[in-house]
C-alpha cells in the first residue's frame, strides 16, 4: 500500500469518527479567532493583517499532532522542509526556506530572544515542551531583529507563567527511546506567577551508535498588574549526543559501498553540550499612552566534541579523519523599544538592540582507520594537546524605527528602517567593522471585505544585511568573510471565506543574494567561503479548511528555483563558473497535506504527507537525486484527565539525503528511519 493510500484511509477514518461531518449530525459553526503574532512588529497582530507571508501554529494543533521536534511542528508549514539531524548531531535540524537550506540563513527566536545570539541558531537545545504557539515568517527578519536572517524567522513561544495547568507525560519507543516530562503552574506571592517545565529524553536511531540524551528545565516567573508586566526565564540544557555518520557520494549518487546505517565515528565519539540561558524584561505604560518594552538575556554554552568522518571510500590505512574540540560561547542580548499609541491612523515604534558574542574553540585533528563495512568501531585515543584554535568576537548593534499607516479599513502600509553597526574579530586578526542601513516597506489592500471574510492583496520589499556566518571550524581563523546582503520582493493574496472556515494564502518571491556563505575545504579542514551572486525565486500556496473547531485540513504546495548567478569555485584545480546551476540540496517542489482532529475529549489524531522534490547533491549539478515522500500519523484518546496516544513518523521508512555535511566532503545526512512511540499524558 502506498503512502498516499495510507493518508486517504486514515483521513477517512478520522472524519467518520467526528460528529457533524461524516455522520450527518448538526455541524457546529467554527469559532474563528485569528492567532496573534508579535515577531514582525513586537505588537500583537493577526497574520492576515500583516503584508508578509506569515503563519501561526497553535499549541493545540502541536499537541494533537504529538509534535516533539521542529520537523514535527513544521511538517505542514508552507514552503519549509526540515532535515532532521545534521552536523550538529541527531538532536539538530537543518530547515529550508525559499529553497535555501543553510544552517545559519534563518533566525531562531525563543520567547523573544535570538536563540544562538550573534552566532548560529542553537537548534539542538530548542525545547518543544509546553509550547503556546510557533510563529513562522518567510523572508528576511524584520528591522526589529537586525542583521540576523535572510529567508525566515521561527519564533517559539512557550506557555506564559500565569498558566496554572499541570501535566505529566511519559513515553517509550523503538531504538530504546523513552522519557518523561512535567509542566506545573504555581501560584505566587501577590500578582507573581510561575511555571516549571522539566523533562528527560533519550532518543535512539537506526544508525549504529547514534542517539541523544537530554535533561532540560525551564522556569518562568512573571508579574502583570495595571498594564505593567515583568518576566524572568531560566533555561538549563544538558545534552549528550552520539553522532551519526553522513553518507558519502561517489560520482552522480550516494556510494553503494557504504552500508545504510554505517557509523565511522571513533568508538567513543560524542557531542556534549551544557547551555544556560537567563532572560527577562518588562513592559510599562509611559507618557501619552505609549508602551515601553525591554528584553535582556545572557547565555553561556559549552560544547565538547570528539568525532570523525570517512575521507576515503576504501579499506586503506588512515581512511578517516577526526577532530577533538572544546567550544565556549557567551552571548548577551538587549532590546528596548517604544510603541506609540495610534494617532491620526498612524502608529510608530522606535528602539535599539545589541547582540554581543564571544566564542573560542580549541582542538586537534587526527587520522585513523575504519573498516569500510563499519563492522567494528575503532578506538581512538583523544588528543591530549589541543594545538588548533578558532575564535570570534562579534557585536551587532542597531537603532530602528517602524511606522504603520491605516487611512481606512481596506488599506494599510508599513515601513521600517534600521541603521546597523557590526564589528567582528577572528583570532589575532584585525577587527572588521561594517555600518549599513537596512529596511523594508509593505502594503496591503482589501479587494473584498465582509465580516470575517476577505480577499487581500499584499506586497513588500526588504533590503537586508548580515555578517558572514562563523561555525568554529578549526580552519576558521583565516579572516573575516564579506558580509552577506540581499534584496527581496514578495507579493500575494490572503483569503478568508465561509465565515472563517476556509483560509488560503498565495505568495510569490524573488531574492537576489550577494556573498552567500557556503562550505568548502581548506587544508583538509571544513571552512566557509563567499559564493558570489545567487538568486532564489518561486511561489508558495497554503490553504486550511476548518470542518469544525476540532477538525482542520491543510494542504500546501511550493515551487522554488534557487540558482547561482555569478560564482566561480575551484574543483580539482579547475576554476569553474557555476552561473545557471541550481543551488545544491534545493528542491524545486515541496508539497504537504494533512488532517488534524483535536477535541478536548475523545479520539484525537493526525495524518500528514510530505513530498520533497528532486535536488542536486552538488554545485556542478552532476548528481541529481529523485524526490521522496514521508507519512506521519498519530492517534490517541483523551479522557477528562488522561490521554493515551501512538505517534509514528516516516511510516514508509524513506532514507533519502536531506542535508549536506559541512565537515565531511561530499557527504550527506539521510532521513531518519521509521520511529514509533507510545505516550501517556496525565493532566491534573
Amino acid at each position: 500500500m502506498s503512502s498516499r493510500h495510507v493518508v486517504l484511509l486514515v483521513g477517512a477514518a478520522l472524519l467518520r469518527a467526528t460528529p457533524g461531518i461524516a455522520q450527518g449530525g448538526q455541524q457546529t459553526k467554527p469559532v474563528s479567532i485569528p492567532p496573534v503574532e508579535v515577531i514582525t512588529t513586537k505588537a500583537p497582530e493577526a497574520p492576515h493583517d500583516v503584508p508578509a507571508s506569515i503563519e501561526v501554529i497553535s499549541g493545540k494543533d502541536l499537541r494533537a499532532r504529538g509534535a516533539t521536534t521542529l520537523r514535527d511542528a513544521l511538517s505542514l508549514a508552507a514552503g519549509i522542509s526540515v532535515g532532521p539531524g545534521g552536523d550538529a548531531g541527531p538532536a539538530g535540524a537543518v530547515p529550508e526556506f525559499w529553497g535555501l537550506r543553510e544552517f545559519d540563513a534563518f533566525l531562531l527566536v525563543v520567547d523573544g530572544v535570538p536563540w544562538g545570539g550573534a552566532f548560529n541558531p542553537a537548534l539542538t537545545t530548542l525545547n518543544m515542551k509546553d509550547v503556546e504557539r510557533i510563529e513562522v515568517l518567510r523572508g528576511p527578519a524584520p528591522v526589529t531583529y537586525g542583521a540576523t536572517s535572510f529567508v525566515g524567522v521561527i519564533h517559539v513561544v512557550h506557555s506564559p507563567a500565569a498558566v496554572r495547568s499541570k501535566s505529566f507525560s511519559a513515553y517509550g519507543g523503538n531504538y530504546g527511546s523513552g522519557g518523561a516530562s512535567a509542566d506545573v503552574g504555581f501560584g505566587g506571592s501577590g500578582s507573581w506567577q510561575s511555571r516549571l517545565t522539566g523533562d528527560f529524553d533519550h532518543q535512539g536511531f537506526a544508525d549504529d551508535r547514534t542517539d541523544y540524551s537530554r535533561v532540560h528545565g525551564l522556569y518562568r516567573l512573571a508579574k502583570s498588574d495595571s498594564g505593567r508586566s515583568t518576566w524572568l526565564n531560566f533555561d538549563l540544557n544538558f545534552l549528550d549526543q552520539g553522532p551519526a555518520s553522513p553518507h558519502p557520494r561517489e560520482g552522480p549518487g550516494l556510494s553503494t559501498q557504504v552500508p545504510l546505517d554505517a557509523n565511522y565515528n571513533p568508538a567513543d565519539a560524542s557531542i556534549e553540550e551544557a547551555r544556560f540561558a537567563l532572560s527577562g524584561g518588562w513592559e510599562r505604560p509611559v507618557l501619552n499612552g505609549a508602551t515601553w518594552g525591554t528584553t535582556l538575556s545572557y547565555t553561556f554554552s559549552k560544547q565538547d566534541m570528539f568525532r570523525g568522518f570517512l575521507t576515503d571510500i576504501s579499506n586503506t590505512p588512515n581512511n578517516a579523519s577526526g577532530f577533538k574540540e572544546e567550544i565556549d560561547v557567551n552571548d548577551i542580548y538587549g532590546d528596548t523599544h517604544l510603541i506609540f499609541r495610534q494617532k491620526s491612523n498612524v502608529r510608530f515604534m522606535t528602539g535599539a538592540d545589541l547582540l554581543i558574542a564571544t566564542g573560542e574553540g580549541k582542538g586537534a585533528t587526527f587520522d585513523y582507520t575504519v573498516p569500510l563495512n563499519a563492522s567494528t568501531a575503532t578506538t581512538v585515543p583523544e588528543p591530549s594537546t589541543l594545538d588548533k584554535d578558532s575564535e570570534s568576537e562579534r557585536t551587532f548593534a542597531g537603532i530602528y524605527g517602524m511606522a504603520e499607516w491605516r487611512p481606512n479599513a481596506r488599506f494599510m502600509m508599513n515601513a521600517g528602517l534600521r541603521f546597523n553597526i557590526t564589528k567582528e574579530k577572528r583570532g589575532e586578526g584585525e577587527e572588521v567593522e561594517n555600518t549599513r542601513p537596512s529596511g523594508s516597506i509593505g502594503a496591503m489592500f482589501g479587494l473584498w471585505e465582509q465580516g470575517l471574510n476577505h480577499l487581500r492583496l499584499f506586497a513588500n520589499y526588504r533590503d537586508t544585511f548580515k555578517p558572514a556566518a562563523f561555525d568554529f571550524s578549526l580552519a576558521e581563523n583565516e579572516g573575516v568573510l564579506d558580509p552577506e546582503t540581499s534584496q527581496s520582493i514578495e507579493g500575494g493574496l490572503k483569503m478568508r471565506v465561509l465565515d472563517g472556515k476556509w483560509d488560503a494564502e498565495l505568495s510569490v518571491f524573488n531574492m537576489d543574494f550577494t556573498n552567500l556563505v557556503t562550505p568548502t575545504i581548506v587544508n583538509g579542514q571544513p571552512a566557509l567561503i563567499n559564493a558570489g551572486q545567487t538568486r532564489f525565486k518561486g511561489w508558495e500556496v497554503a490553504t486550511d479548511y476548518r470542518f469544525t473547531d476540532d477538525v482542520t485540513g491543510r494542504a500546501t504546495y511550493s515551487h522554488h528555483d534557487g540558482r547561482f548567478v555569478d560564482f566561480e569555485q575551484d574543483f580539482g584545480g579547475v576554476l569553474t563558473q557555476l552561473a545557471g546551476k541550481r543551488f545544491e540540496m534545493s528542491a524545486n517542489t515541496l508539497y504537504s497535506a494533512g488532517l488534524t482532529l483535536s477535541p478536548e475529549r475523545g479520539l484525537v489524531g493526525n495524518v500528514a504527507l510530505n513530498y520533497v522534490g528532486d535536488r542536486y547533491l552538488n554545485k556542478r549539478n552532476t548528481a541529481l537525486v529523485p524526490g521522496f515522500t514521508t507519512v506521519d500519523m498519530s492517534v490517541g484518546y483523551r479522557m477528562d484527565r488522561a490521554e493515551l496516544r501512538l505517534d509514528a513518523r516516516n511510516l514508509g521508512d524513506a532514507r533519502d539525503a536531506v542535508s549536506e555535511s559541512e565537515f565531511g566532503d561530499a557527504q550527506y545526512y539521510l532521513m531518519t528511519a521509521r520511529t514509533i512511540q507510545a505516550r501517556v499524558i496525565w493532566r491534573y
